[in-house]
């Protein structure tokens, strides 16, 4: 199962989260981000939270990784060619955690060209050449996104950034409030088939006592939550763990 976003509120859900990450350290350009994250999912983001293509491969899993997998078609270039084949990809329970993942990755040898990129431009090109995707034309096509969209202008946003999870939160306890008054929506809902995994998480870490009395603008702020990474366990000592395990 999947959701499906347009552009601008595509931005809305995904913007915070690759700000909070590129506070935290990242060395991948929220411009760059947003564009790979459009990119590789048209909108379209499956339950398993990965917006990059991320695949298995030979990995192990990692604080944000638990070695879950989903497989699906997908088109690759073989020799200039464009190929159907079945690949397993990494699945996740945010798309926090899909981004950090993929941070992990970003800092073996491999992609070092993509950690030195001084600019969103040259990043794009780097992720080319350092293999991340197979068609030629990767990099052409995140400029294209990022340029037409003027996404450069959230990578100057993050430098700004002091709490990040406190603004966030207090983003989304001003988008909830605007959200039940525009739809009148205050009432008792069931929990749309959507928002299950977000209210289990929202209950697992007591950042609600019930769900009986939520509206569907709350469903959708759990969701956020839960999309931020703000639902989750605290993750440092599952990366004390796995820094002493590996």
């Amino acid at each position: 199962m999947a959701t499906t976003y347009r552009f601008e509120a595509f931005l809305e859900l995904l913007v915070p989260v690759v700000q909070r990450v590129r506070q935290e350290g990242s060395p991948i350009f929220p411009s760059v981000r947003l564009a790979q994250s459009w990119l590789e999912t048209g909108g379209v983001i499956p339950d398993w939270n990965n917006l990059g293509g991320y695949k298995v491969g030979g990995g192990k899993p990692t604080p944000y990784w638990d070695g879950t997998s989903v497989s699906t078609a997908t088109r690759e270039y073989v020799n200039g060619t464009e190929t159907t084949v079945s690949a397993n990809w990494r699945a996740y329970s945010s798309i926090y955690a899909f981004y950090k993942d993929q941070d992990l990755l970003f800092q073996s040898a491999r992609y070092e060209r993509v950690r030195l990129a001084q600019t969103p431009e040259e990043q794009c090109q780097a992720l080319y050449l350092c293999g991340y995707a197979s068609d030629p034309n990767y990099a052409a096509k995140l400029i294209q996104i990022l340029t037409a969209n003027h996404l450069k202008t959230y990578d100057n946003a993050s430098q700004n950034v002091q709490d990040p999870d406190a603004e966030k939160l207090e983003e989304l306890n001003r988008r909830l409030a605007a959200m039940e008054k525009k739809l009148n929506m205050s009432g008792k809902e069931p929990v749309p088939g959507w928002a299950v995994s977000a209210a289990e998480a929202g209950l697992a870490v007591k950042a609600i006592s019930s769900i009986t009395d939520k509206s569907v603008p709350s469903f959708i702020a759990l969701q956020m939550l839960k999309n931020l990474g703000l639902l989750e366990a605290d993750t440092a000592a599952a990366l004390r763990k796995w820094e002493k395990n590996k």
